[in-house]
């Protein structure tokens, strides 16, 4: 079994990468918000179903990428307190 700090350190590094990854998936939804402001921009007005369905969709990820940081971040605040338990 690994020790308390070996423990610790692999804590540490799964932090980091997923603080890294979480700045992936912000950069990921601030690409798609510039995308979804540019096909409303391009759509304005259209009654097409499947353009009402392509900006639903594209909000739906947007949503599902802000839930997965949310869960990135709970997952962090989890480690940290049991590292600082240890």
């Amino acid at each position: 079994m690994a020790g308390v700090e070996e423990v610790r350190a692999g804590i540490s590094l799964a932090n980091q990468k997923m603080q890294e990854g979480v700045g992936a998936l912000q950069q990921a939804n601030d690409l798609l918000e510039e995308a979804q402001s540019a096909l409303v921009n391009a759509t304005q007005g259209s009654a097409q179903e499947d353009m009402q369905h392509a900006h639903g969709m594209l909000a739906e990820v947007v949503q599902t990428l802000i839930g997965a940081q949310n869960s990135i971040q709970a997952t962090m605040s989890s480690a940290e307190a049991y590292a600082g338990r240890l």
